[in-house]
Order: C-alpha cells, then sequence, then structure tokens
C-alpha cells in the first residue's frame, strides 16, 4: 500500500495536503500523469521512500527536496500552477485491492485519533471489525492523547488561499511552510523532553548506572508487522493511516 495516492474520477492523483486548514472539505492535489517526466519521476521517488511514506502530509517532504534543476518541488508545483484544490469527498483511497474509502472519511478517523479518548474508542471498535489494527497505529493514537501537541500545531496554520486557476499564492503557501516549520519545533522539543524523562527513569530503575559512560549505540530498528488482508470499509480506513 501506498499512502498519498488516490483517485478523482477516473484520473489518479498524488495528495499533497489531506485537508486545507479553514477548508477542511477542500484538499490539495497534483495529477502525475500531467506531470513533465524529470518532475513525475522526482516526486513519485519520493513518494515511496521511506520519509514520504512516514509523513502525514506529502507537501512537507516535497519543501524539504528539490527538483533536478535545483528547485523547492512544492514551490516549482506551486509557480507551474500544478497545484490542484478539489473537495475530499471526491477523492477515494485505496488502501488494498479489495478496500477503499472516501479521504473526507479518512481525514475525520484521524481527527477522531488525535482527539484522545474517542480516538481509543475508534481502535477498539476497529480491533473488532476488522480483527486486527497494527500497533503502530494504536501508538499513534494514545500518543496523540497524551501530548495533544498535533492539534495545537495545526491551530497556527493560516488558511490557504487559491487563485480562480486552483493553485495557491505565494502569501499563503508560506505562511502554511511557516505553520508547518513552527509544529516541527514543537516536535523537537518534544523529543527533548521525552529524553529526559527517559534518563530519569534509567536512574530510577539503577540508580548506580553511570550516564557519562553510556555510549550512544545504533538502535535496531524491528520491523512493523504486516497487517493481515481483510475486506471492510472500516478495515480499510485503518490501513491508510499507517
Amino acid at each position: 500500500m501506498l499512502k498519498h495516492i488516490g483517485r478523482h474520477g477516473d484520473r489518479k492523483v498524488a495528495i499533497i495536503f489531506r485537508e486545507l486548514p479553514g477548508e477542511d472539505h477542500m484538499c490539495l492535489v497534483i495529477y502525475p500523469e500531467t506531470l513533465p517526466t524529470h518532475i513525475h519521476n522526482t516526486i513519485m521517488s519520493i513518494l515511496e521512500s521511506a520519509p514520504g511514506q512516514a509523513s502525514p502530509n506529502l507537501a512537507d517532504v516535497l519543501h524539504r527536496n528539490l527538483l533536478p534543476d535545483g528547485r523547492v518541488i512544492l514551490q516549482a508545483l506551486h509557480n507551474e500552477g500544478m497545484l490542484k484544490k478539489i473537495q475530499t469527498n471526491q477523492v477515494i483511497i485505496t488502501p488494498t485491492a479489495q478496500s477503499n474509502v472516501k479521504l473526507d472519511e479518512l481525514n475525520r478517523i484521524v481527527k477522531e485519533m488525535e482527539s484522545g479518548a474517542d480516538a481509543l474508542k475508534r481502535m477498539q471498535e476497529l480491533d473488532a471489525n476488522a480483527g486486527f489494527v497494527d500497533p503502530a497505529t494504536k501508538r499513534k493514537a494514545e500518543k496523540a492523547f497524551k501530548d495533544g501537541r498535533i492539534a495545537d500545531a495545526e491551530a497556527m496554520v493560516t488558511p490557504l488561499v487559491a487563485t480562480a486557476t486552483g493553485a495557491l499564492d505565494d502569501q499563503s503557501l508560506a505562511a502554511n511552510m511557516l505553520a508547518q516549520a513552527k509544529k516541527m519545533e514543537a516536535d523537537a522539543k518534544g523529543l527533548v523532553a521525552e529524553a529526559a524523562r527517559m534518563k530519569k527513569e534509567a536512574q530510577k530503575m539503577f540508580p548506580a548506572v553511570n550516564m557519562k559512560a553510556v555510549k550512544t549505540a545504533p538502535v535496531a530498528v524491528a520491523a512493523e508487522p504486516v497487517a493481515t488482508k481483510t475486506r471492510g470499509r472500516k478495515k480499510a480506513a485503518a490501513d491508510a493511516v499507517q
């Protein structure tokens, strides 16, 4: 399954923003088949990469990467008028060959995950109906419940305003980039706080531990378990948010 890919009618789309601030019924997409070859190949390579699949919005990684001609990808798409606004209920996400879910429904589930208690209840319902929910999805819901930083970051985002052609103006795009940067800063502060907490836990667990003598070692990352394929609309939504 690839994130950020869907269909608008009979056309394939890459979803740049799942929803727009102040217009949660609208999303921002590109039509890959209409892109010049060098732009298409670069974007698809980034979309399929680990950072691309891990990012909630494809725009985040496109803003950090360049085209072969040296331009920032997101800015180039904007300048060339390739970013288009369409309604989220017109975009179909296909997590597996046997299932699909509308983007507006997917966005609603993600918001429930971010809201806390409702997210945990929703995960329980998905467990009961689909038979399996990937542990990473549950951890994401629990993390959002504990810190609430995602909702705070979204509140700082300035609404994007599109021109008559569907492209965004420079001021709106720049404001949204700034909001994304502030969110990254907030996440970084959260990681520092979490590191401090872990140090305290380590000292409580074994008071004699020598913190200065501990060397940083590479951390082996275990492969995520593969979700069992099941049918159903609710299972499709759970797959799509991983």
